[in-house]
């Protein structure tokens, strides 16, 4: 009978096993493999190994530093066998029974163990997520990368963007002499599950053209040497021999669940239930490591040090990040204890409630926690932000009217505000203040990405919140959140790439949309052809004719590019109408609408039939230059302008010498042209991966780069449209005294465009280079300088919801 029995010698087992054997606790550390520390051991070869989070001290009798695997390896091996570490090798364990002080650990081969306490220690690695698409039993998909070294010649797309698919990607692109094409595929824009450092690592190696990158992309199919692909603006297929899925791994939940251990919720990716000191819901159990939500090597080795101090009856022991979160809630009143403030916040925040101790440790580690009195201001509207606030005690007062600032909607303790900006980048759309003593956690973007992409509830329950709020803000109509309550219950988030098709003419389905991110085109069969009727921005609705009168759908609403919509049960729709007159009316009024514009339609169809065919080639044009996401554009009317450049001259004045546009350059189609201007999109993807989060939004919408730009060039890479150039700064303009003292510049006053220009050039050799895109002028009066500057009227700066409108055209016909 052993005191402990540990299974699996990972970094938290090896720690566990090596302050058993320094303490002299009887113990064995069982292993199924023939080596130690597996994980590590399953890293590919030559990989560097990080040592985060750096301002946590290392609690352990083995030793851990930052380095190659090869070399830790080594030295685990090396101080386990110095420590007379207890190893059981190919020792799988089949099953655990009995009760604590008494367990029967049954091996595969027959042999059992006994221990009066059990350490599990296992990990995840072992139950890899598969491939969801078809062709995913294909053989070129492989879940493990050994030697990155073996692969030469061929296309390779890495699937997954945490900290193994990055090193993945990057170690097959180590060695140009290889000739590997390297992609690696990232479902959203940004990386919140891997570490900074890797990040930074992999933009560098974009930058250098080692590795593509594709963002907002997902593999649909996978066929002999090839892989379609779900990008944002439709399906893409690309070259591939080799697939690497790093997409992530689950919890070996039917084993650990047969020994009685609970887990946090039913999701797939939930970690077990456990105490301040590791014990599960079966006494005697206790779960350390990745298996406990809590991956990082460091926090690992620490577990398992720990886990054996209390087994051996140190009590009072207090976790090594105890003095950093100490620190953290030393500004929040009470002098409550870091035990009690976690009880608090796991409590009392909805996202929260699913979190383990260590899991909610660690989040916190990357938060800050703020104190507010009554009236404080937490922040302004206009004000930039993309974090995220939990509610830990109190509530706060929403400003609604900026008029008047007593008009306000409360958030109660519990939920969350600051979303928007997280979600969309916008600035602050209101003033939010404390309305009675408040306790909050603010989330950086990093840590709230991360919170969402791996605690399914958090995610789940600030989808709930979204789109409660989206409802309340669409409908309004003096609707409550317990009117809202049962739709929002009901309601579905679904994922559309470019060109998809959500309802089809004539077809009899009864559920209304909502377009949460992205935009849709509305089409109506003329004839043999489609034609285009209108465009559907963010924030609009769609659907609710079929469900208020029954009728079978009477046009077609697809993705204009990828997109998010809300999918609401029409019943419950028509439940939410009849419970609310003034909402009704609303409805019903923009069906009438819609109707009157299908009515003239097919009334007047053979008469403007060759508009309407025009129309709709043009609306397609635009769709397919980025009109389809953009919030402000600028087009030209090219019967109208007369090429004198004026609106690059107007912009480069506005703009320190350097124009934001480029007239000529664009497609056209018709007489319409799309120069190479900035579309100010609705979710910019020049923002995803902004290091010193340079890109900002503006209150109506603007996407401007502020002066703490550093010239990584990421955005102009992100961006599709080519809108953003780097560029050195130009010189400031010369004075009139300094013409005459000094002879700067051709005269006086303003200096031409074409000497500021060329100034420029001569000087970015030596200057740093920064990323130069049209600000739609923001804070210069008058509004955009390109439309003010033109003569002709040929410029105009429009919303795609004002232009993609079928109502321009029956104004034309009438």
């Amino acid at each position: 009978m052993f005191k402990v029995a540990i299974v699996g010698s990972g970094p938290a087992g090896l720690s566990a096993a090596a302050r058993a054997a320094a303490l002299g606790m009887s113990h064995v550390l069982l292993e199924k493999t023939d080596h130690l520390s597996d994980t590590i051991f399953k890293y590919q070869k030559g990989k560097h190994v990080m040592a985060t989070p750096s301002n946590l001290v290392l609690r352990s009798d083995i030793d851990f530093e930052a380095g190659k695997r090869e070399t830790i390896l080594g030295i685990w091996d090396e101080q386990i066998a110095g420590h007379k570490v207890n190893v059981m090798l190919h020792a799988e364990v089949a099953k655990i029974e009995g009760k604590k002080g008494a367990f029967s650990i049954h091996l595969r081969n027959g042999e059992v163990i006994k221990a009066e306490a059990v350490v599990l220690a296992i990990g995840t690695q072992g139950n890899p997520n598969k491939l969801r698409c078809p062709g995913a039993d294909s053989p070129i998909i492989q879940y493990q990368l050994d030697d990155p070294g073996e692969y030469y010649d061929e296309h390779i797309t890495v699937v997954g963007s945490g900290d193994a698919g990055i090193e993945n990607a990057l170690g097959l692109a180590a060695d140009p002499a290889q000739r590997n094409v390297v992609t690696i595929l990232n479902r959203s824009a940004d990386f919140a599950r891997a570490k900074a450092a890797n990040v930074a690592l992999l933009e560098e190696a974009e930058r250098e053209g080692r590795v593509i990158v594709r963002r907002e992309t997902t593999p649909a199919e996978v066929r002999e040497n090839e892989l379609l692909l779900d990008t944002r603006d439709g399906q893409e297929a690309i070259r591939c021999n080799r697939i690497i899925a790093r997409t992530g791994s689950q919890p070996p939940r039917g084993f650990v669940e047969a020994m009685g251990i609970e887990f946090s919720s039913p999701e797939p990716g939930a970690f077990p239930k456990l105490s301040p000191v590791f014990e599960t819901t079966t006494p005697g159990i206790h779960v350390i490591g990745a298996l406990a939500g809590y991956p990082l090597i460091k926090h690992c080795m620490n577990q398992g040090y720990d886990v054996i101090e209390f087994l051996n009856g140190n009590h009072d022991l207090k976790p090594a990040d105890e003095p950093i979160l100490a620190e953290k809630f030393a500004r929040l009143p009470g002098n409550r204890s870091v035990e009690e403030w976690l009880e608090v916040f796991g409590r009392n925040v909805l996202i929260l409630n699913d979190l383990s101790t260590l899991q909610l440790r660690e989040l916190l580690l990357d938060s800050t926690c703020h104190a507010y009195e009554p009236g404080e201001v937490i922040f302004r509207r206009n004000e930039p932000g993309s974090s995220m606030f939990a509610i830990a005690e109190g509530s706060v007062a929403v400003e609604v009217n900026p008029a008047d600032p007593s008009v306000t909607v409360p958030i109660e303790q519990g939920s969350i505000f600051g979303e928007v900006g997280l979600i969309s980048g916008r600035r602050r759309g209101a003033t939010v203040r404390a309305a009675e003593p408040v306790v909050a956690l603010e989330l950086s973007r990093t840590a709230a990405l991360k919170l969402l992409a791996t605690s399914p509830g958090a995610a789940r329950a600030v989808n709930a919140i979204s789109i409660e709020r989206q409802l309340l803000q669409m409908f309004g109509s003096g609707l409550t959140r317990e009117d809202v309550a049962p739709l929002v219950a009901s309601a579905e988030v679904v994922q559309a790439r470019a060109g998809q098709v959500i309802v089809t003419e004539g077809a009899d389905d009864k559920d209304v949309f909502i377009v949460r991110r992205g935009s849709m085109i509305v089409e109506k069969q003329i004839g043999d052809r489609p034609v285009f009727l209108s465009y559907l921005p963010a924030g609009s609705y769609f659907g609710e004719m079929a469900v208020i009168d029954g009728s079978t759908r009477t046009a077609t609403v697809k993705a204009a590019i990828k997109s998010e919509v809300i999918r609401l049960p029409g019943q419950g729709f028509l439940d939410l109408l009849d419970a609310n007159p003034a909402l009704r009316e609303r409805a019903m009024k923009d069906m009438a609408g819609r109707r009157a514009t299908n009515a003239f339609i097919e009334s007047r169809k053979d008469e403007f039939s060759g508009a309407v065919d025009l129309y709709s080639q043009t609306a397609a044009f635009l769709v397919d230059n980025g009109i389809g996401e953009a919030t402000d554009v600028l087009l030209i009317d090219e019967k109208l302008c007369i090429g004198c450049d004026n609106c690059e001259k107007a912009c480069a004045d506005s703009h320190d010498g350097l124009s934001r546009l480029d007239r000529e350059a664009g497609r056209t189609y018709a007489h319409l042209h799309v120069p190479t201007s900035c579309r100010h999109c609705e979710h910019p993807h020049c923002m995803a991966d902004c290091p010193p989060n340079a890109i900002k939004r503006g209150p109506d919408g603007e996407v401007f780069i502020d002066e703490t730009c550093i010239g990584c060039g990421n955005c102009q890479r992100n961006c599709p449209y080519g809108v953003i150039r780097m560029d050195a700064k130009p010189p400031k303009k010369p004075s009139l005294l300094q013409w005459m003292l000094f002879g700067s510049g051709p005269g006086p006053g303003e200096a031409p465009y074409s000497w500021r220009k060329k100034k420029a050039e001569e000087e970015g050799v030596a200057k740093a280079k920064l990323a130069i895109k049209c600000d739609m002028c923001a804070g210069i009066d008058g509004g955009p300088a390109c439309v003010r500057a033109c003569p002709t009227g040929a410029a105009i700066r429009v919303s795609p919801d004002k232009f993609l409108t079928f109502t321009k055209l029956t104004e034309d016909a009438e």
